[in-house]
C-alpha cells in the first residue's frame, strides 16, 4: 500500500525515482541509509523522518526527526546550522535522537525539496570524506501489492510517468509456444511487462545450441543438467515476474483448448503443419495471435535473409494463407536452420512491438498485420492492413 500512496504523490515519487530509500509508515515519512559524520569523524548512517500529510500536500512543519547520532561536520563539530532539538522518542517503528531546523523564508513546498535540503545538509561532509557515498542508493522495493505481477516495485515505468499507459495490459493472459530462439527473447520481453499471467509451452529439453541464440547465458552445469526448457526459463524469470505458468509439454490437436482463456499467443515453431493446426484453431476462438519466421541462407560467404511477424486477429484474417507456410518439407533432411541471437532478439522483438500495438500501448496508425525485414538491404515492409468490417463480418461468418 505505501508504493500505491508513494506513486499518487508526486513530490514522493520523485524521491523514489531519484533512488532515496522512502517508506510511508503511518503518517510517517522515513528516508533511510543518510550517510552523516559523528563527532569522532566516523561516517555513519541515519534515518530521517517527518510528518506526512498527504492531504493537503504541502509540508505542515520545516522541522524534520533524526534516527543517529548528531551529525557533524568532517572536523567533528555539530552541523549547528540544522541543531533544534534532543528528544528520544518511537516514531513509526523507529528511534529518533534528534530534531533538526532549517527553515526556507517560505517554507518547504514540497516533500522532496524539504527532505533533500536536510539530506543535503547532513550526507555533505560524509561525501567530502568518500565521494562514492550517496543517498540515493536505488535499493530494490519489494512490491508486496495484492494485485502486484512483479517481485519488485516497477521503477522503470514509474521515472518515465507511464504506468498508466502499462494498465494496458492488465486482465492479458499471454501465451508463448516453442522456446527456441525467439520464443526466448519474446518471454524476456513479455516478463517485463505487467501483464498477470505468461504460459510458457515446450516440451523439449535445453540443448547446447540453445544457449547460443537465446538470452542471458546458460552455464555448463545447467546445460549438462538437460533441463526442460520451461522448467530452465521459468526459473529465470519467475525472479522478476510472479507469474511465469509452465507447461511441459508440446501444442497439439489433443491439447490445444489449454489456449481458450488466452488474451494473446506468440506462435513461434518449427512444423508448419502443426502452425497451421495452431493458427486454424485460434481463428476459430478468435483468439489474437502473433506468428514469427526466420529464414537465413548461404550465399558467397554471406549469410542473407528474412524476418517475418504476421499477426491474425478477428479484424484481419484473409492474408494468412498467403502469408504463412503450412506445409513441412520432409524432402530437405539436410537443410540448415540457421538462427542466430541478434536475428531472433529482432524478430521476437518486432513480435513484442506489435502486441504492445494491438493493445493500445503504442500508437498505431497503419495496424498492418504482416511486416517482414530483409537483411541485406535493411528493408522493413509493411503489408496486409485491416480491411472494412463488412469483409471482416463476413469473413467470420465463413471460418465459424
Amino acid at each position: 500500500m505505501s508504493q500505491q500512496l508513494i506513486s499518487l504523490s508526486p513530490d514522493l515519487k520523485r524521491l523514489r525515482d531519484e533512488g532515496y530509500e522512502i517508506q510511508v509508515c503511518g503518517g510517517y515519512l522515513l528516508i533511510h541509509h543518510i550517510p552523516y559524520v559523528n563527532s569522532t569523524t566516523e561516517v555513519k548512517f541515519g534515518v530521517l523522518v517527518t510528518n506526512l500529510d498527504l492531504v493537503n500536500g504541502k509540508p505542515q512543519t520545516h522541522v524534520i526527526y533524526f534516527s543517529g547520532e548528531h551529525p557533524c561536520n568532517k572536523d567533528g563539530t555539530i552541523i549547528t546550522q540544522i541543531q533544534h532539538g534532543a528528544q528520544i522518542k518511537a516514531l513509526a517503528g523507529v528511534t529518533v535522537n534528534f530534531s533538526f531546523s532549517n527553515k526556507p523564508a517560505n517554507g518547504y513546498d514540497d516533500y522532496y525539496l524539504k527532505v533533500s535540503r536536510y539530506a543535503d545538509i547532513i550526507s555533505a561532509p560524509a561525501k567530502s570524506i568518500n565521494n562514492s557515498l550517496t543517498e540515493k542508493t536505488f535499493k530494490v522495493i519489494p512490491d508486496d501489492s495484492s494485485d502486484a505481477v512483479f517481485n519488485y516495485f516497477d521503477t522503470n515505468s514509474s521515472r518515465a510517468n507511464i504506468m498508466h499507459i502499462n494498465s494496458k495490459f492488465d486482465g492479458q493472459k499471454i501465451a508463448i509456444i516453442g522456446l527456441g530462439g525467439t520464443g526466448s527473447y519474446i518471454l524476456d520481453l513479455v516478463a517485463k511487462t505487467r501483464v498477470p499471467e505468461i504460459h510458457l509451452f515446450d516440451g523439449d529439453i535445453l540443448h547446447l545450441h540453445n544457449a547460443f541464440r537465446s538470452p542471458g547465458a546458460a552455464s555448463a552445469e545447467q546445460l549438462d543438467k538437460q533441463m526442460r526448457k520451461v522448467a530452465y526459463y521459468t526459473e529465470i524469470y519467475s525472479r522478476m515476474h510472479k507469474h511465469v505458468i509452465p507447461h511441459d509439454c508440446y501444442v497439439t490437436d489433443e491439447n490445444m483448448s489449454v489456449l481458450d482463456q488466452m488474451s494473446y499467443v506468440f506462435i513461434c515453431v518449427d512444423k508448419n503443419s502443426v502452425r497451421k493446426s495452431i493458427v486454424m484453431y485460434l481463428l476459430r476462438k478468435r483468439i489474437p495471435f502473433i506468428d514469427v519466421g526466420l529464414g537465413v541462407n548461404t550465399v558467397d560467404d554471406t549469410l542473407i535473409g528474412t524476418l517475418r511477424v504476421t499477426a491474425g486477429t478477428p479484424a484481419k484474417f484473409d492474408h494468412l494463407t498467403n502469408r504463412i507456410p503450412d506445409t513441412d518439407n520432409d524432402n530437405n533432411e539436410y537443410a540448415e536452420n540457421i538462427q542466430i541471437a541478434e536475428l531472433n532478439s529482432l524478430n521476437a522483438t518486432l513480435a513484442v512491438i506489435k502486441w504492445k500495438k494491438m493493445s493500445g500501448f503504442y500508437q498505431d496508425l497503419e495496424k498492418e498485420h504482416h511486416s517482414t525485414y530483409s537483411i541485406n538491404v535493411a528493408q522493413l515492409q509493411n503489408e496486409d492492413f485491416v480491411c472494412s468490417q463488412t469483409k471482416v463480418n463476413f469473413l467470420l461468418d465463413s471460418v465459424s
